[in-house]
């Protein structure tokens, strides 16, 4: 995609200021994308790993690979132009690029128009926005990418479902506590953040194009054994979470 006319320096304060909003949600944050880098340093068989970053919002998880592992190229997909906007501005590179494509639909792999196949699929903060259905027609065509070896890895609020509904409140409660010792509960949230892209000059056109775009609505939400069952029934011949602190997880399938 190519990024339209902003200024470096302020698709990274948009971008700064995203990582600041989603700390509330996520106090552990950094924790988390140090585990998800962790992962592929630990499993990943070749110097120059291609990684593909589903829901790569403003580039955030693909900016910390690209500087952990620098013989790796990531190309990262999404379905908001304002988001792979900034992050094509702050990050994009020869080793960075994005893809505009919906992950629900089922032509988002070939739109990658990838040279050889991926290594790893890596997702944070992204999956949770789809219904049982098409996450597992995604894993699917992960798994059907993917060579033996190589990984998904997806850090995100997951839950217990119908089975666990008091260790979903707990997962919760614990992930409140932590935002509130570690100071990030007071944070701008969500809707400030985009309230704020809507009145900023130099994001107008781009606030524009993503007008009646993709809808953030989940009636069918996947539970955190559908992840590992969904790896697993694709073909993943191994599939757990490897970390988790309160309702925030890191779940991995090795192919």
């Amino acid at each position: 995609m190519t990024a339209a006319r902003l200024d470096p320096g302020r698709a990274r304060y948009w971008v700064e200021r995203w990582d600041r909003q989603q700390e509330r949600y996520m106090p552990d944050r950094e924790a988390r994308f140090d585990v998800l880098g962790d992962v592929l340093i630990e499993l990943l068989e070749r110097p120059d790993p291609l990684i593909v970053d589903l829901g790569v919002g403003p580039g955030t998880l693909s900016g910390r690979l690209l500087t952990r592992l620098p013989g790796a190229t990531v190309v990262g997909v999404d379905a908001d132009p304002l988001l792979l906007t900034l992050a094509e501005t702050v990050y994009g590179s020869a080793r960075f690029r994005t893809v505009f494509a919906d992950l629900r639909e089922p032509g988002w792999f070939a739109a990658l128009d990838l040279a050889r196949a991926p290594d790893a699929f890596v997702s944070t903060t992204a999956l949770h926005w789809m219904n049982r259905s098409p996450l597992r027609a995604l894993i699917e065509t992960c798994a059907r990418a993917l060579p033996p070896g190589g990984i998904f890895v997806d850090g995100d609020h997951l839950y217990e479902g119908p089975g666990g509904p008091r260790l979903d409140s707990l997962g919760r409660a614990l992930t409140a506590r932590r935002a509130q010792r570690v100071g990030t509960a007071t944070a701008e949230d969500w809707s400030a953040w985009w309230s704020a892209v809507g009145a900023a000059p130099e994001l107008a056109d781009l606030v524009r194009r993503r007008a009646g775009g993709f809808e953030h609505t989940v009636t069918d939400r996947p539970t955190a054994g559908d992840y590992t069952d969904f790896l697993r029934d694709a073909g993943f011949a191994e599939a757990g979470t490897v970390w988790q602190y309160g309702d925030d997880r890191v779940v991995v399938g090795i192919r």
